[in-house]
């Protein structure tokens, strides 16, 4: 460079990428993401999920099938299996106590579900102004609904016994001498344990229509009560129809539960006296660990699981419907 002069260097302008430029899609626009699908995004949660599912639930269930077309007692379930077909069915329908546990499950479902389902909607609305009593109700409601089985089973036990709290109030009323057999009178077995269970079942009922009722707007309460509506008016017409969909789900999930139930049956009168109050479960139980039928057994729980999966679909459709309405 002569007379040590220095020529400025030449910029070079950096160059920007425009929307001409290669690498922006054949239409020169901006690359696109791949929108991800909430169905996609729901499968991968509920994938883990799903895995662990199977392997806790349907290798046991398998095995109940493959134990209920198969001859397996006591002195046989350590061997291999004899294939016997239907005739695990066929026995199970032939036995003369069948029908008779099937008519028990029916009337004890019904007993648990209808009372379970007024009973807890009438706590809900009790305890749905969050006065003081209706605190302690409620409060009170999930001491209930925390007990375990075993042990609300075993306290109404000594409460329904012979000699227990209820019957020595009706003798000291005079309405009987001799006291009622809640518990060993055919008469009385299976009511007396179907009305614990509602017992047992109304406080989830009572906080599931409950979380219903506290959405119900104020304002409209307000209304009805300006134009003179009384408080019976206000809960068929207002609080009633806002808990429908409540209910319609709480209704199969009580009959499901009321359907598989076993505990109380087992603690508080072994399906006695006789069949009386045995249902199906409770007949599966006895079955496979009373007699050592594992055959039979396996059959009658397979039975009581086709109807509780009934019902599981039935809730699945519900639940779907109401995510899609909101």
């Amino acid at each position: 460079m002569a007379g040590g002069s220095t020529a400025p260097l030449a910029s070079t302008p950096r160059q920007r990428r425009t929307p001409s430029s290669p690498g922006f899609g054949p239409a020169g626009a901006a690359p696109r993401r791949r929108p991800f699908r909430t169905g996609d995004r729901r499968l991968s949660l509920a994938l883990p999920a799903g895995v662990l599912l199977a392997a806790l639930a349907l290798w046991p269930l398998l095995q109940l099938g493959r134990m209920s077309v198969s001859g397996v007692t006591g002195a046989t379930l350590n061997r291999d299996w004899e294939f016997v077909g239907f005739d695990n069915y066929a026995a199970l329908f032939a036995n003369p106590d069948f029908l008779k546990v099937v008519g028990n499950t029916l009337a004890f479902v019904a007993v648990v579900t209808i009372i379970g389902m007024i009973g807890g909607f009438a706590v809900a609305v009790s305890v749905w102004s969050g006065t003081r009593g209706g605190s302690f109700l409620l409060g009170m409601m999930v001491f209930v609904w925390a007990l375990p089985p075993v042990i609300n089973g075993s306290i109404w036990k000594f409460l329904l016994g012979d000699h227990g709290l209820v019957n020595e109030v009706l003798r000291s009323l005079h309405l009987t001498t001799d006291g009622i057999g809640f518990l060993y009178d055919p008469a009385f077995a299976l009511w007396s344990v179907a009305l614990v269970n509602a017992w047992a079942v109304v406080p989830f009922n009572a906080l599931i229509f409950r979380a219903a009722l506290l959405s119900v707007d104020e304002s409209v309460l307000e209304a009805a009560e300006v134009d003179g509506a009384r408080p019976r008016h206000r809960i068929r017409y207002i609080l009633a129809p806002h808990a429908r969909s409540a209910a319609t789900v709480l209704t199969v999930l009580t009959i499901v539960y009321a359907f598989r139930s076993f505990d109380f049956i087992y603690v508080m009168t072994s399906g006695g006296p006789g069949t009386s109050s045995a249902t199906l479960p409770y007949l599966a139980y006895a079955q496979a660990f009373q007699k050592l039928d594992y055959g039979s057994g396996a059959a009658t729980a397979l039975l009581a699981l086709a109807v509780v999966i009934v019902f599981a679909l039935v809730y699945a459709r519900d639940v779907r419907r109401n995510e899609e309405a909101v």
